[in-house]
């Protein structure tokens, strides 16, 4: 080994030993401990934190957040919270400690869940209708008596207009196979239609279906469903968030995870808003979802195992997704992926 090598050995370890003494130099002087030793929380219950001070810093005060929400400013640097209205779901405790003409902040994982198991519910068939076996379901809902439909897959992507009653395609717009099209949702006149893994989504003329705009994704990766409460839009992405999206732009404003007593769940696909809740069909799953939109409490499941063996079994037959409800009427429809029928149900609670 020549000199000049091994001068330039030596250079590198001194570099690393010193990136680490910055590193050492950057470690937090202080953390959170939670008192009640669980990062886990349900409705009701009270997260109870203080600062750790292994150093004996001589601190002024701590201000907690629950991301960006204040909770408290304390001497004593201790925090007492009641977890009631906050959302369910992952969530990070933020401490900024003031100390010695300093500040710090420093954080710690929390996770919130509903203080109730979900309820199980049943379902009767009230009828049944044809329905288009090569429509890859993604997206499902009503307007007065029309029932518009968006299918997927590269190739065989479309936006319908059908009547329920016959099956009958009354306009069809197929969509360019590099789209893989996913749920729709109506407001405004507008039917916005999202893609799967594209970032990009589509605006059409409600009666014509006509294409007149386009809007791109942001924090979301994905595509999957989309509701409306006629003010706001919800969209799912396949993670456990669904995300509130501005109608004016498509903008995400924020977002509720959705958590039962147990777990954060998440495979959450055609979506559909019905008398305040937001019902949701789970990937690969027989049943329906009902979620609270204001915390994202998974208040209940309705049980549809069993339909899928009433529609025409073939080689492309696929999962149960596709809800709509007719608000006038008050009846709710669910059909699946490939399904020859179109079934109007009743929730037996």
């Amino acid at each position: 080994m020549n000199n000049r090598n091994l001068f330039v050995i030596i250079s590198l370890c001194f570099l690393i030993l010193a990136c680490g003494s910055n590193v050492d130099a950057k470690k937090k002087q202080f953390s959170i401990k939670i008192d009640n030793k669980t990062s886990k929380f349900k409705l009701g219950e009270t997260v109870k934190a203080s600062i750790v001070n292994n150093k004996n810093f001589k601190i002024d005060s701590v201000t907690y957040f629950f991301e960006d929400t204040k909770l408290a400013s304390t001497a004593d640097q201790k925090l007492e919270e009641k977890i009631d209205t906050e959302r369910l779901g992952k969530h990070l405790l933020k401490a900024i400690v003031y100390y010695e003409g300093k500040k710090e902040d420093v954080y710690k994982k929390l996770t919130f869940y509903n203080n109730k198991p979900p309820k199980l519910y049943k379902y009767k068939i009230i009828a049944e209708y044809p329905h288009d076996q090569n429509a890859f379901t993604q997206g499902l809902e009503f307007v007065g008596d029309t029932l518009y439909e968006s299918t997927g897959k590269n190739g065989l992507s479309s936006l319908r207009k059908v009547n329920y009653t016959t099956g009958e395609i009354l306009i069809k717009k197929d969509i360019d196979k590099k789209y893989f099209a996913e749920g729709i949702t109506i407001i405004n006149d507008k039917i916005y239609q999202l893609t799967w893994q594209s970032k990009e989504g589509f605006i059409y003329d409600l009666k014509t279906l006509e294409k007149n705009g386009s809007f791109t994704y942001n924090k979301s990766k994905e595509g999957w469903g989309l509701c409306n409460d006629g003010k706001n839009i919800y969209k799912s992405d396949g993670t456990e968030k669904i995300w509130i999206l501005n109608p004016k732009d498509l903008s995400e404003k924020s977002y509720i995870e959705i958590a039962t007593d147990t777990k954060v769940k998440s495979k959450f696909n055609e979506l559909e808003w019905i008398d305040g809740k937001i019902y949701a069909n789970t990937w690969q799953k027989d049943g329906i979802a009902i979620i609270n939109p204001k915390n994202g409490a998974l208040e209940a499941v309705i049980n549809l195992s069993g339909l899928r063996e009433k529609v025409n079994q073939h080689p492309d037959l696929d999962v149960l997704n596709g809800i709509a409800y007719k608000k006038d009427t008050k009846q709710l429809f669910v059909t699946g992926k490939n399904w020859d029928k179109l079934f109007e149900i009743e929730i037996i609670k």
